[in-house]
Formats: C-alpha cells, sequence, structure tokens
C-alpha cells in the first residue's frame, strides 16, 4: 500500500465586480503540510475577462496573478510573504478578502501523488 498524502487545495477567482459576486476560475493552489509542498499555477483566460470585464486590462490582472505564483514559489521578490514557510504562504494566500482577485475556501483530499493531483485538478478546475 502506497503512502496517502493529506493535501488542501483553493482555487484563485477573478471576481470583476465584487458586488455582482460573479467570478471565473483562474489558478489553482495546492499545499500538503506533511510534505512542505505548495504549487501555484495560474491561467488567465482572456477571451473571459473581455467578457466579464471589458474595461478591466488583462496585462495588469496578469502581473497579480503572477504574484500568486512568486509568492508559493518563495521567490526572492515575492516580499516578506514569500519569505514565509509554507504553511504560512498556503493561508496568507487563502486567507477570506473581498478584493478582484480571490480563492475560494481550502478543500482537503488525500493523494498518493502530489503533483498528480495537482496536474487533475487544475484541468478539471481552471482549464
Amino acid at each position: 500500500m502506497q503512502k496517502q498524502y493529506l493535501y488542501e487545495y483553493a482555487v484563485i477567482r477573478v471576481v470583476p465586480r465584487v458586488e455582482r459576486e460573479e467570478f471565473f476560475n483562474a489558478g489553482l493552489i495546492l499545499f500538503s503540510k506533511s510534505e512542505n509542498y505548495i504549487q501555484i499555477r495560474v491561467h488567465l483566460p482572456e477571451e473571459k475577462v473581455r467578457l466579464f470585464a471589458p474595461g478591466l486590462d488583462p496585462a495588469v490582472l496578469q502581473i497579480h496573478l503572477d504574484a500568486f505564483e512568486k509568492v508559493g514559489a518563495g521567490s526572492p521578490d515575492s516580499g516578506r510573504i514569500g519569505q514565509m514557510e509554507v504553511p504560512e504562504r498556503f493561508r496568507w494566500l487563502t486567507a477570506v478578502r473581498s478584493a478582484s482577485l480571490q480563492t475560494s475556501r481550502p478543500h482537503p483530499g488525500l493523494t498518493e501523488d502530489l503533483d498528480a493531483t495537482f496536474e487533475k485538478l487544475f484541468t478539471e478546475l481552471v482549464l
């Protein structure tokens, strides 16, 4: 029997007009405390940006989405948050906020392969 890893994931959402509560998915965060694992990937569907929020600049939105990846990776240019330990970065990234970029509430799961689970969830929920 292979080892099972407990993980949590959250979907990164673009909410062009917070008061309308409409959103589309633009990324995924997957985290496993026991494995000190965090993976983040974003994908900005520009057609959805044009349909949901024609006045929103996709290039500016992409810069903010890229910040999620930098913080997750702990990049030197990710600021103080990016230098925190993996669990603290995940909690900060998934904190409830009322901004144009939000995340779903974290959802738990078990897997034998964190990378394969990330790819599966990213394909199903984001692409």
